[in-house]
């Protein structure tokens, strides 16, 4: 069974148990934004204020985040709202005049990649980052085929929603989308480093008997709408050498799990030993404030830059910048990187554990602070009990999501000063709860 992740987790309006305020506030909602919005879970979540890994609700009740990888920091970090009102409170402009903190940013932010990734162009979403890397390895390659995952989820452009296959067959994948089966053993049993590689083989394989060229492999390289696919380390290589073998460009998509989320590496390429073409950024970025951007070998750039011209409004704005500079800042100083790799094993440890006890607890698949558990009955996927644990987590207080092609895994991934308490907090709730799933 495929279900489409933006279905997932949605609220069905007259089904949950809402006040009659949250009632009202609903249908407002829809009545202002129309039939196309979703909320979160069977009875939505009112919330007004969000400090560190909470969320709170009005009355004041505290939610703990396992979610929001937005603010990735901690909701509503001091040192990254000052940052922001400062720049704000003295100038907010684009990118077209002489400005040292968008290149004092930049200059950072490329610190942390390896020297091939020279230059770094900024978007204000993900989904513009993506949207822009498509049009440059059009650009390079004189091609315009793509390859994605058959779940994935990288934006909401129409090019990007094309290749997002997680929004449903209504959307994706467009004409120039060739999906492949993501890198599970299940679907690749002979070796998924080798299975995964011909299958983006076999894909420019079918793209070239329809006439088409190959422009592009994208990933998430944490595969977190597919179902959260970490492990083994570095089989990401062997995919990225097939398609610059048919002629393509590799883009590693790290507006999830980038910033240090998986622990062991500040990016998720790096856990497999390769240099992308292209990464794009976004979310965690500017831990709330819209920033994202696209990170890229120099000559991949080169045709794109002679015959076209590159202007985003807000895209790398001084207010982007500082606020970026301040992410950074506290990632390195609080030790965010090295706390998702302790703090991540732990949680992961710890479901291991669980799963000794409750037969509902499948697999776990993990990187850092970035968790895919799979829920199951009688050894089966069985995404109705996800969908019944996702929603008791939330009368608990623990806000949670779930993902993958058939919405059978919790998908985990809070804010990285998430700590070990929050993790005994969330393993103490579901030892409560499984039973009665």
């Amino acid at each position: 069974m495929t279900r489409q992740t933006a279905m997932l987790n949605a609220y069905t309006p007259g089904a949950g148990h809402l006040s009659a305020e949250d009632e009202a506030l609903a249908n407002r909602r829809a009545q202002a934004l129309g039939p196309a919005y979703r909320l979160f879970y069977e009875t939505p979540v009112h919330l007004v204020r969000g400090q560190g890994v909470h969320l709170h609700a009005p009355d004041g009740t505290a939610y703990l985040d396992c979610y929001n990888n937005v603010a990735s920091v901690g909701h509503c970090h001091p040192r990254v709202v000052q940052a922001m009102a400062n720049q704000a409170a003295t100038l907010a402009t684009h990118t077209r005049y002489l400005h040292e903190t968008i290149l004092t940013y930049a200059e950072r932010l490329l610190a942390l990649f390896p020297p091939d990734l020279s230059h770094v162009m900024f978007t204000c979403t993900g989904s513009e980052a993506n949207d822009l890397a498509l049009r440059i390895a059009r650009a390079a390659t004189d091609g315009t085929g793509i390859v994605v995952t058959d779940n994935a989820y990288h934006g909401v452009t129409l090019a990007t929603a094309e290749m997002s296959m997680s929004i449903g067959p209504a959307v994706a994948p467009g004409p120039a989308v060739f999906p492949i089966p993501a890198p599970s053993a299940a679907n690749y049993p002979q070796g998924i480093a080798e299975g995964f590689a011909e299958a983006v083989t076999n894909a420019c394989d079918r793209m070239a008997a329809q006439g088409i060229r190959p422009a592009l492999l994208i990933v998430d390289t944490i595969f977190s709408s597919d179902g959260v696919y970490a492990d083994p380390a570095g089989f990401l290589a062997p995919a990225a050498a097939a398609i610059r073998k048919a002629g393509g460009l590799f883009l590693a998509d790290e507006v999830q799990p980038g910033f240090g989320r998986t622990g062991s590496q500040f990016w998720g390429f790096k856990r497999h030993d390769l240099i992308p073409d292209m990464v794009s950024m976004g979310k965690p970025m500017g831990n709330g404030y819209p920033l994202a951007g696209l990170a890229l070998q120099p000559q991949v750039i080169a045709d794109f830059g002679a015959k076209a011209r590159y202007f985003n409004t807000f895209g790398g704005n001084a207010v982007a910048a500082a606020v970026g500079l301040a992410v950074l800042d506290v990632i390195r100083d609080e030790a965010l990187q090295q706390n998702a790799a302790t703090v991540g094993t732990a949680l992961a440890d710890g479901l291991r554990t669980l799963a000794r006890r409750h037969e509902a607890l499948g697999e776990t698949r993990a990187a850092g602070l970035f968790i895919g558990q799979t829920i199951q009955t009688d050894g089966q996927p069985d995404p109705a009990r996800t969908a019944r644990l996702v929603n008791a987590l939330r009368d608990n207080r623990i806000l949670i999501s779930s993902t993958g092609r058939q919405g059978d895994s919790l998908k985990i991934r809070p804010p990285l000063p998430f700590s070990l308490a929050n993790v005994d907090q969330v393993l103490t709730t579901l030892d409560r709860l499984l039973p009665t799933i």
